[in-house]
């Protein structure tokens, strides 16, 4: 049985719109009984990549709105809403009962309603005297985007940068942590299993790993929880486990350039929600999804850019040889008299030719979106010299550092600022020593290209706060650490944890590596000195481990605290193909972001630290 989050999600979404009955064998509702759906914006988002509208109609919904809007009365139909559980919306559907907009409510919360807001609803209601309206209110523990079969998003927004606030004060930093371990108990609430869980000590990933082992503990304690039907104390081989990192773990990931189809699509034509607009052939925007539903993107998303061009034109080939077969079938013998023997042949070939064209024109859509996208990176490319980039800093990374001249050319050639303030972050990142005339040299040609450079000496304090760190004697390392603590904030325990990943010389991510021990369970240095919870263990101090909780398993959840990207989603998908038999591996983050969106956050923390040269924000 492995964990299909968005089959589960989506199981749960047909539920809710079938107003909370179970679904009959077909898997659609009962379309007798037509309803109205009502949501927000952020449920909305929930909906779009698992509903489409056709699916909608399948459902028995024939109209939709968001919460927000002015809607007309529709006494005689019930209405399903589904919004996150807010003062504005608790507001909005008292009022929308007391006007009788609609026969009955249905009210789906994303994630458990507090008491307070309950007691809102409760009264407001009574005082206008249409509580008789609220048929049911459901906690539906759904606040996460499912994106693909094994991939999510708790879409909350700058969680990096709020994280990383040296400004920021414990009740912040807690309320941040109290949002994702909310997000991540909703998206184990719908796989219906409790994780063993593991994370590095120290840092934001800790936090979220003790508050959730908490979380998870208190809900098993009442009656009808919702991991009952993981029932007992099972082996740790059934379960899976969970893995909890923090964005600075591993910084590059989120700033490189990859020359991979998916992270490629997400980082240059900023694939949203499973769609995106690009120029059409004859010029107009042509709008496209890539989700589970489109073959190409699945088998194809990890290919390097260039094997997906020798790809598409395979598939245009063959496509074109199976039409050419398909004519030369029902094209008969025109030579020859007509006689009555050969129409039951004909009449077979014909039937075969009209079935296969619904699959043929289906390829065809197929190749050609995939070409139109390839056309548009393919001039971005070259554009931007994007595989350059690539190629460039993966080379830093893996001889750690990079040639003078070579540093100084490629930020005076081609590319957007943000390319070339990635390129530079990279470079600081992946030398081991810092030359300060070198990095003197790289800020002087970034402020004539115009360079907002706040990202770039926010990630050098950063660094020279980790190289004094690594050389100090104990005693003076503890006035470092005091010392940074009060000036960044909460990244420090992080930040020193990251500088042997930053200088990961292989090419699997130092993410990749650590889950593979993890999930394995071998004695490795690198991760024996990880906190361990199992929430279903009675308790015994924190992050103590019993032997059942080093391994090794089949499943695993892997989470980046502070934004994930497809990068590190390629590399873990790739990791568990390879593994002997395949493993399952399920990646999530507090939100996906670009290169461009992550260093973005850099530069806000910069600017918070009083840091770069003012003047424009960085264009894109």
């Amino acid at each position: 049985m492995t964990l299909n989050l968005r089959q589960k999600q989506t199981e749960c979404i047909a539920r809710m719109l079938n107003l909370n009955q179970p679904i009959n064998a077909t898997g659609t509702a009962n379309e007798e009984a037509y309803k109205i759906l009502i949501y927000d914006r952020f449920c909305q988002n929930i909906l779009s990549p698992l509903i489409h509208v056709k699916d909608l109609r399948k459902h028995g919904v024939t109209l939709y709105f968001l919460i927000d809007k002015d809607r007309k009365p529709v006494h005689d139909v019930p209405a399903v809403y589904f919004v996150q559980p807010i003062q504005s919306n608790v507001q909005r559907i008292i009022a929308d009962a007391s006007r009788s907009l609609y026969q009955t409510f249905h009210l789906n919360f994303s994630t458990s309603i507090p008491r307070p807001l309950l007691e809102d609803l409760a009264s407001g209601t009574l005082s206008s005297d249409s509580i008789q309206r609220i048929s049911k209110v459901h906690d539906q523990y759904l606040e996460f985007v499912t994106l693909e079969d094994n991939l999510f998003s708790l879409a909350q927004k700058s969680c990096f940068l709020q994280l990383n606030d040296p400004s920021a004060g414990d009740r912040e930093i807690e309320d941040i942590v109290e949002k994702v371990v909310s997000g991540l108990f909703c998206v184990l609430a719908t796989l219906g299993v409790v994780p063993v869980i593991r994370c590095p000590r120290g840092g934001a990933a800790e936090m979220v790993a003790t508050a959730l082992d908490q979380r998870i503990r208190d809900h098993l304690l009442a009656k009808n929880n919702l991991f009952t039907e993981g029932g007992n104390f099972v082996s740790s081989f059934q379960r899976p486990v969970l893995c909890i990192f923090d964005r600075n773990f591993e910084l590059p990931v989120a700033i490189q350039h990859d020359f991979r189809y998916r992270p490629l699509v997400h980082d240059v034509l900023g694939l949203k929600l499973n769609r995106l607009s690009v120029q059409g052939e004859k010029g107009g925007m042509r709008s496209y999804e890539l989700d589970s539903a489109d073959p190409f993107w699945v088998a194809n998303g990890g290919l390097e850019f260039p094997e997906v061009a020798v790809e598409i034109e395979t598939q245009l080939n063959k496509y074109k040889n199976d039409v050419d077969e398909v004519n030369k079938r029902t094209g008969g013998n025109h030579g020859a008299e007509f006689d009555g023997t050969d129409l039951i042949g004909n009449t077979k070939h014909l039937m075969s030719a009209v079935n296969s064209l619904p699959e043929l024109t289906e390829r065809k859509q197929v190749i050609d979106k995939h070409t139109n996208i390839a056309t548009v990176l393919l001039g971005e490319i070259k554009e931007r010299s994007l595989d350059s980039y690539a190629k460039k800093e993966n080379d830093m990374m893996v001889r750690g550092g990079i040639e003078r001249s070579e540093l100084l050319t490629v930020l005076r050639g081609k590319g957007t600022k943000m390319d070339k303030l990635r390129f530079a972050i990279m470079y600081l990142i992946s030398s081991e020593t810092i030359n300060p005339t070198e990095v003197e040299a790289v800020e002087t040609v970034l402020r004539e290209s115009e360079v907002d450079t706040a990202a770039f000496q926010y990630v050098k304090k950063i660094k020279s706060l980790n190289v004094s760190m690594a050389s100090a004697n104990s005693a003076s390392r503890s006035n470092i650490v005091d010392w940074a603590e009060k000036l960044y904030g909460q990244s420090i325990s992080a930040v020193t944890a990251g500088v042997k990943n930053l200088l990961s010389s292989d090419r699997q991510l130092a993410l990749a590596r650590t889950v593979e021990a993890l999930i394995e369970g071998r004695p490795n240095p690198e991760t024996d000195i990880y906190l361990a919870f199992d929430p279903r263990a009675p308790k015994s101090g924190s992050g103590t481990s019993g032997s059942h909780l080093k391994g090794p398993f089949k499943e695993a959840i892997v989470f980046m605290i502070g934004g994930g990207n497809y990068v590190e989603y390629c590399s873990l998908q790739e990791l568990a193909q390879n593994q002997q038999p395949p493993k399952h591996i399920i990646y999530g983050t507090t939100e996906l972001l670009t290169g461009v969106d992550f260093v973005e956050q850099l530069t806000l923390l910069g600017k918070k630290m009083g840091l770069g040269n003012v003047g424009p924000t960085p264009a894109q």
